[in-house]
């Protein structure tokens, strides 16, 4: 099942750090299958507050997004975004080939109390 990295990054200032972590991620992540989906682009909000900018990388499962995350090639270069950018990052796994919402609704509706 696919699975995601999502940062969700403020205050990003200009620094020599920024460019070469920009520079030195994309070999961290693609021994794992990992590849950008989001990174730089504008986004639209439509509700609530969204400052800042948004970044997704795809891997094939949650096990490869662990283990990129957790590599030493990662680790030496997350503390160059981290001094310089605040933000939230996240790993998520998505949902299997044939997702069904309509189930999970069923589901839901099979725990609420009957009227």
């Amino acid at each position: 099942m696919p699975a995601y990295v999502i940062a969700h990054l403020r205050d990003a200032a200009p620094h020599p750090e920024i460019a070469e972590y920009i520079e030195r991620i994309t070999a961290t992540f693609e021994p794992y299958g990992g590849r950008f989906l989001v990174h730089g682009t504008p986004h639209e909000t439509k509700e609530g507050s969204w400052p800042g900018h948004v970044v997704v990388i795809g891997f094939p499962d949650i096990a490869r997004a662990r283990t990129w995350w957790d590599s030493p090639a990662y680790q030496a270069i997350a503390p160059l975004r981290a001094r310089h950018i605040e933000g939230d990052i996240i790993l998520v796994e998505g949902v299997p080939d044939g997702y069904d919402a309509t189930t999970t609704a069923k589901t839901l509706r099979s725990t609420l109390p009957t009227e």
